[in-house]
């Protein structure tokens, strides 16, 4: 579908976005409201008042409650769903499958009863754990590192289940993502990028990590509503199709900073074993699934998808630079406001990594 034909979507589309406030779920919103469509996003919390949410309709609620749900479907009238709600990795585990694997199957059976279309479910890469031969195809061995992952697969298996029971529940699994608005992690690499520091990497960075821009996931969402039923009624995961190593693509956000900064290599086995201790001791804000994979290859195939008509706009380092850009016009940092590790809209504590940031600028 071209970009005009999307803007002159007059039709009475609607679509219910679980945890519409965070990342995901703020630009999912935003996406299909200027495509025309009925908007709602259900999160437990509002939105923050800076956020560009005229049209966009919000019912509070959590979806690991299965009437909260039902009742946010009764008052959107919500034809479709896009599930983006989850708890990310640093959550405490219990909190990880009550929401990704209860709220799943909340959701999904209050779509069911309420005679709701499709559900897309937004799944991860991460079910794929660690593999030597790539890229990864969506038929793959699962094999989840930690509550995150594991939760993740048991939610992939909800929506199996109810696609035997006849509803079509597209499964998204995306590289990570990034763009404007997006903090976390990020932020700590933004901010030694603007602050003139050379950026260590978790190994000597010739391995190939694929990112994702939002708007290319926002459209591969998209085709998952608007697509055939049964062509999309099916697992896909979804990627950068132009992409290097880390070394290469993590150096554009630093060359266009004329810093004269660069991207540092490291032996991996003991960059990964300090991270361990200072995470042991609360002092890292990278969690083990980033900083123990880090310095692994890890892409997988998008050939699925494109093989539906999808096609990726951005490549890593565009995705790294825009992003970098979104960051310096518009991120202030508020330290009391920070809620670290929970959500990708704010920045993360960096703990010990702001000595390391110190040394880094000197050298």
């Amino acid at each position: 579908m071209s970009d005009n034909e999307r803007g002159n979507n007059d039709s009475n589309d609607s679509v219910l976005v679980t945890g519409g406030t965070g990342f995901l779920g703020l630009h999912t919103c935003q996406y299909f409201r200027d495509q025309g469509w009925d908007v709602t996003a259900f999160d437990l919390k509002p939105f923050e008042e800076e956020d560009d949410t005229d049209g966009i309709n919000f019912v509070e609620g959590d979806v690991r409650s299965e009437m909260a749900v039902a009742d946010a479907l009764e008052e959107s009238g919500a034809t479709t769903i896009v599930h983006t709600a989850a708890a990310l990795p640093l959550w405490d585990a219990d909190r990880i499958r009550e929401t990704t694997i209860d709220g799943t199957r909340n959701v999904l059976w209050a779509a069911k009863e309420h005679d709701v279309e499709r559900v897309c479910y937004i799944s991860s890469t991460a079910v794929y754990g660690t593999h030597d031969e790539h890229p990864i195809s969506e038929e793959s061995p699962v094999d989840g590192v930690g509550p995150y992952g594991e939760a993740k697969i048991q939610a992939e298996k909800i929506c199996q289940d109810f696609r035997r029971m006849g509803m079509c529940v597209p499964i998204i699994r995306p590289k990570t993502f990034i763009g404007p608005q997006r903090l976390g992690v990020f932020q700590v690499l933004f901010d030694w990028i603007e602050d003139g520091a050379n950026v260590p990497l978790v190994g000597w960075g010739d391995n190939r990590y694929q990112l994702l821009h939002i708007h290319d996931l926002l459209t591969a969402i998209e085709l998952m509503l608007t697509g055939d039923e049964e062509a999309v009624n099916d697992t896909f995961n979804v990627g950068a199709d132009e992409f290097g190593s880390m070394k290469e693509d993590f150096q554009a956000p630093i060359d266009y900073a004329e810093t004269g900064k660069r991207t540092i290599g490291t032996p991996a086995f003991l960059t990964v074993a300090v991270l361990r201790v200072l995470d042991r001791l609360n002092l890292s804000p990278l969690y083990p699934w980033v900083y123990e994979t880090a310095h692994e290859d890890s892409y997988v195939s998008v050939e699925k998808l494109k093989g539906l008509g999808w096609e990726p706009k951005y490549s890593n380092q565009e995705a790294l630079v825009e992003t970098y850009e979104w960051y310096l016009e518009n991120y202030e940092g508020d330290a009391a406001a920070d809620d670290t590790g929970l959500d990708h809209r704010v920045a993360w504590d960096q703990g010990a990594l702001t000595i390391a940031k110190k040394v880094s600028q000197r050298i």
